[in-house]
């Protein structure tokens, strides 16, 4: 008689939220939740975040290493050369209504973007590297335009031989940012630029696997970046901050949010372990750049809960926490906090994408049943009057 025991064997656990497994090979980040690193094609990102910028850290991930000087200024000649926004998408941005989140119209534009690139239709490595560039390039003007328009100011033009931290600054505000906040800005973009297998970048690459184009894998991450349980944190911090007001008060609201078991936005982790290795970095950049503007009340709040979380829970801060003092002191408008994420994160999800389609098989998970198997289908004329 034939054995039955692969029948009767119980049915693989289900990781939910596919906590802890592993869907792929990569070669791009590597996370250690257990020591707290952060790691882009074998270097260190809060090392990057110091010494290198994030042009070179876009060519690091998508390349697969550093580059040499000559290859750097080629890179840069090419990087820089598709910075203008095209005609039609400025178009696009005066259509949206004043309600539109920033969120929605870069989700929406960015889509639309795919229509006007020159490489459209050409699924080429140097043509997806290309427009890997554009888009990259191109959301962070995106942002900036339409919070202009959004405040009754024309869109400016960026300058092409400054790097995406100035130029985000420049058209966003209309003047040469600060040098020191440009910086932070900079090491901010490096530091949120690839963060491995996160619900956005597996988005784009679930997409990708299908075979669609470029555009669409960016615009379905995008989408995931919209929730609020995933781009939305460091917004939800500085709405913390604003609730709180004075350093004084923060034990008080921390510790009545916990006695009620409510969620602390900027804290906890699904792979880290330990404080997350991008908040030390972050942190003291966001108290120079508070202490440089002449108000360091929120960084005071964000320390001072900070300790009270830690003290009461052991649930360490990740990168969203001290990011919205930091982008506060730049005198970033609050509502732009997750499109900001977008701006970096465009080259981890190209790198991503690029690499699914390296050795592409179409992403197609399993579902376990739960629901009845035996009912007989009635003719609606037969079944009872509920």
């Amino acid at each position: 008689m034939t054995a039955v025991a692969d029948r009767e064997s119980p049915p693989p656990a289900i990781g939910l939220g596919l906590a802890d497994i592993t869907i792929c090979e990569s070669e791009i980040c590597f996370i250690d939740g257990e020591e707290g690193r952060l790691i882009y094609r074998g270097y260190d990102a809060i090392e990057l975040a110091r010494q290198s910028t994030f042009e070179e850290v876009a060519y690091l991930l998508w390349y697969g290493a550093l580059p040499r000087p000559t290859e750097f200024k080629a890179f840069l000649a090419g990087f820089t050369g598709s910075m203008d926004l095209p005609v039609e998408t400025v178009m696009i941005l005066r259509m949206f209504p004043k309600a539109a989140t920033p969120m929605e119209v870069i989700r929406t534009a960015v889509s639309s973007l795919g229509h006007w690139d020159p490489d459209s239709g050409n699924t080429g490595l140097d043509a997806s590297l290309r427009k890997a560039q554009r888009l990259t390039l191109r959301i962070p003007l995106l942002i900036a335009a339409h919070q202009r328009l959004r405040e009754g100011k024309e869109p400016i033009k960026p300058i092409p031989s400054r790097g995406i931290a100035f130029n985000f600054l420049y058209a966003l505000f209309g003047k040469e940012p600060d040098p020191l906040a440009e910086r932070a800005f900079d090491a901010a973009l490096i530091l949120h630029a690839d963060h491995e297998l996160n619900a956005s970048t597996f988005s784009a690459r679930v997409t990708a696997s299908t075979m669609a184009d470029i555009y669409s894998s960016v615009t379905s991450a995008i989408g995931t970046l919209k929730g609020p349980l995933h781009g939305g944190a460091n917004m939800e911090v500085m709405q913390m901050l604003k609730e709180i007001g004075d350093p004084g008060r923060a034990r008080s609201f921390i510790e009545d949010k916990l006695s009620r078991k409510e969620k602390i936005p900027g804290f906890g982790h699904r792979v880290y372990r330990c404080e997350d290795p991008r908040v030390d970095l972050l942190r003291n950049y966001a108290q120079t750049l508070s202490e440089k503007a002449g108000d360091a009340t929120y960084f005071e709040i964000t320390r001072e809960v900070q300790k009270v979380v830690v003290e009461k829970t052991k649930v360490f801060p990740n990168v969203d926490l001290y990011t919205a003092s930091l982008y506060n002191a730049i005198g970033l408008p609050m509502e732009l906090f997750t499109p900001i994420f977008a701006i970096s994160r465009t080259v981890g999800w190209t790198s991503h994408i690029l690499e699914q389609w390296s050795n592409n098989k179409l992403i197609r998970p399993r579902a376990e049943y739960i629901g009845p198997k035996s009912y007989c289908y009635i003719p609606i004329k037969e079944r009872a009057r509920g």
